[in-house]
Parts: structure tokens; sequence; C-alpha cells
């Protein structure tokens, strides 16, 4: 709890949500934890916050907007469906967070979009004028386009490059677990939770890192290799459960919700 009460004072915060959970298991849209998410989201700008989203989803949603059973394996006909999905994807967040009166901006990016001097600062500038003028932004990576080169993998990574790149306070990753378990907890029962991290290499040495969902890329390992990427630029993370988006809420309470990766900036502050 030393370490969680911090929280509370977090302002420019760092939102991921995953494909699992804005999709059911066929692909199709999650539209009531869409609309929730949205109105969480929106109250804590209200609150104050600055508010950056990162979400998944293009590829998915362009599997259930045609009717595929599943995500394809052919690159080409990823690329197609995410240009279809991408769409209906933005529509939909414009339509839920317009019932409480807030205008979202569309970022896709790649890695050279991160990585280049130039490109980079042009994005952290439009990222932190969006801040200034209370636009939410929704960031997914430009799947139409990418190649190896210069494709981040999944959104973990994203999330934790967009949150370095503009300094944020938090990170969360939002998933279908409550944090890090010892081992996946959906076919373990004796998996336990890891409630904090201080340090990787020792806090996480018995976490098996196998699993990923049907319809996302990002299993548990982008997810602690993004946090910790966080940590090394003092940005705090937490990895935690989303399918109830009311769960942020708590966590910025200082609730003992998900894994909570402390930087060093955060645990200087407790003593």
């Amino acid at each position: 709890m030393t370490h969680r009460k911090y929280l509370k004072e977090k302002k420019r915060i760092v939102v991921k949500v995953g494909t699992s959970l804005i999709t059911y298991e066929n692909g199709k849209i999650n539209l009531p934890r869409m609309e929730r998410l949205a109105m969480v989201l929106a109250d804590l700008q209200n609150r104050g916050k600055e508010i950056i989203l990162v979400s998944s989803g293009a590829v998915g949603m362009g599997v259930g907007m045609i009717g595929l059973e599943e995500r394809p394996r052919d690159v080409v006909m990823k690329q197609a469906l995410a240009a279809i999905g991408q769409v209906g994807l933005i529509r939909l967040y414009q339509k839920f967070f317009d019932e409480y009166n807030k205008v979202v901006a569309q970022l896709l990016l790649t890695r050279d979009g991160i990585e280049n001097s130039l490109r980079r600062k042009n994005a952290r500038n439009t990222l932190l004028q969006l801040l200034e003028m209370g636009i939410i932004p929704i960031i997914n990576e430009n799947d139409t386009v990418i190649t190896d080169e210069i494709e981040f993998g999944d959104n973990d990574t994203l999330s934790a490059a967009v949150a370095t790149l503009i300094q944020a306070d938090l990170l969360l990753i939002l998933t279908n677990t409550d944090g890090v378990f010892t081992a996946d907890p959906h076919f373990n029962l004796s998996a336990t939770k890891v409630p904090k991290v201080m340090k990787a290499s020792s806090d996480l040495k018995d976490v098996d890192l196998n699993g990923s969902s049907k319809m996302g890329k990002g299993g548990m390992a982008s997810k602690i290799a993004a946090a910790e990427l966080c940590r090394e630029h003092n940005v705090d993370v937490v990895i935690a459960d989303g399918t109830d988006p009311y769960t942020i809420l708590d966590i910025l309470e200082g609730k003992d919700l998900g894994t909570f990766f402390v930087s060093d900036a955060t645990s200087q502050m407790a003593g």
C-alpha cells in the first residue's frame, strides 16, 4: 500500500487495451465493455487527468466485420483486415466518447515513427498538443503498412513506447487476468499473483510466461517487457484485469489490484 498510494497522484495516464478485451472469442466487438471504457476514461479526464488510449482491435474487428471465424495468418490478408477494421474501431470509439462530450483523435504509428529523431519529435509534439487541447488520443499500430523492420509487434510494446515518449506518469496495461501470475491462472489453479515488482530478475524469477489470446498477439511476456521498459524511464506500470473497466478507478484509488511495476522515482518517494 505504501507504493500504491502514489497512484492517486498520477496525472498523465496511458491506458492500453488488447483485442481480447474489446472483442468476443468470435471476433465480434464487445460493445458494452467499450462503452464502459469510454465512460471511465471520460470521467478521469473530467477529474483533470490527461488520458491516452492505446487500443488494439483493428484486425480483430475486421475479422468480425467480414465474418471470418479466426484471425488469418496471411500477412496481406491481415493488413487488409486492419484497413477495414480500423475504420469501424475508431468510429465506435468516437460514438461512445461523443456520449460524454469528449473529442478523440486517431494516431497510427510504426516503430520508425518513434525511433527516427525527427518523426519522434513530431509524434511527441502532436500528442502533447492534443492533450493540451483536451483531446483523447487513440493510438494503434499502423498494421496496414508495417513490415518486420518497422513494426512494434504488439501494442504492449507500442504503449510503452508512447508512455516513455510523452513522459507519462502511469501506464495501465489491461488484460484478462488480474496481473502477473506464476503461471496462467486460466489453466493452473495453483498459480499465484505477483502483487508488486521492484526488480524483475528476482521478483519474476518463478513466472511462466507462456500463453496468449486467440484474437490478440501479445502474451504476458510482452507485457512484462513493456513494463520493464517503462520502469527504466521512471514510468510506473500496472498490469491488471480490464474486463470491468471500473477497475481503472479502483487502481487509481490505490487498491491492491493487478501487478504494480514500481519505478525508481516512486520507490524513492516511498522511502
